[in-house]
């Protein structure tokens, strides 16, 4: 990893998928000096329809602040979009100009993002709109992306890639993921665990490490 002081953005569609996607990575940036804030497009309320919004919400913002400052992570940002009425939303409230603007005012060296492989819908609309502004990034700014609900990928195979080794911070990752109580108990996040977990050591298999991720270059 380098020296060089960097400044990471995770703009991502609910509270916890840049801690399964990239939590051991963001950690071991901060510790090497580096400085990353959180952009996320919904509140994830749906996760719970038996509750009222609001306090879903209240519950919701506390578990990322909470995850958040176990990586070290300098803040956290919501749209409080409708989940699964993404791109609706996008054109309501001007969220492409919305999240431009946040790019150029932190001017970060790295954004992490969602993959072109992941099924979920609003993990493929936040990727969609961050490919439309891929030109109109701040010229150092290098654009990654990172898996959650992706089985296999089959695509973009052949692009440039970021590989991390998170085998020291890997216990933050999940110490960070803990705090979505919320969350844990669900059956799909009992199974996202494994397939998380699995993919870590595969990535650290693959590339001799214990624990890895892995991540696609996009520009």
């Amino acid at each position: 990893m380098k020296k060089r002081h960097e400044k990471i953005l995770a703009i991502c569609a609910h509270n916890d998928d840049q801690i399964l996607g990239a939590g051991g990575t963001l950690a071991k940036y901060v510790k090497a000096g580096a400085s990353f804030k959180t952009i996320i497009f919904s509140f994830g309320e749906l996760s719970h329809p038996h509750l009222k919004r609001d306090v879903i919400v209240r519950r919701r913002v506390k578990e990322s602040i909470d995850s958040d400052k176990i990586l070290g992570g300098s803040g956290v940002a919501y749209f409080g979009l409708k989940e699964q009425k993404f791109e609706e939303e996008f054109k309501a409230k001007r969220i492409r100009e919305k999240v431009l603007l946040l790019i150029r005012k932190e001017c970060p060296t790295k954004i992490f993002t969602h993959s072109v492989d992941d099924p979920h819908p609003d993990h493929q609309a936040v990727y969609k709109l961050m490919m439309s502004l891929l030109h109109e990034l701040p010229r150092k700014t290098e654009l990654y992306s990172f898996d959650v609900w992706t089985v296999l990928n089959v695509r973009k195979r052949n692009v440039p890639k970021l590989v991390v080794d998170i085998t020291q911070t890997y216990p933050v990752k999940w110490k960070a993921f803990a705090e979505h109580r919320s969350q844990t108990n669900l059956p799909g996040l009992i199974v996202l665990d494994w397939k998380i977990h699995l993919l870590a050591r595969l990535n650290g298999f693959n590339y001799g490490m214990k624990y890895a991720e892995v991540f696609n270059r996009l520009n």
